[in-house]
């Protein structure tokens, strides 16, 4: 689980700084939602349940606020991200 950032920021060239952050923010949220789902599969209790996965579909909305994000700051991102889902869509046709 992250509780710092990283990376250190001296050795990240100022261009960067934002896409790396972004990134360390798309991470977080990523580890917080499998934390949230571990346990909400773990408890035996409905209320805890309820809300564990709901608040692991909110941290789901804040991965896609960063990721956008890092796409309008990473235009190479966007395009892989975009390669990607190409060549999945391609060899699972």
């Amino acid at each position: 689980m992250l509780a710092i950032i990283p990376f250190s920021l001296e050795k990240i060239s100022k261009d960067d700084v934002n896409k790396e952050l972004l990134r360390a923010a798309i991470m977080a949220e990523l580890d917080a939602i499998n934390l949230y789902e571990q346990m909400a599969n773990l408890t035996t209790s409905k209320e805890l349940k309820i809300i564990f996965l709901d608040v692991a579909r909110e941290e789901k909305t804040h991965v896609g606020e960063f990721q956008s994000l890092l796409l309008r700051h990473d235009k190479e991102q966007q395009h892989e991200l975009e390669h990607g889902k190409e060549e999945v869509d391609s060899l699972l046709k």
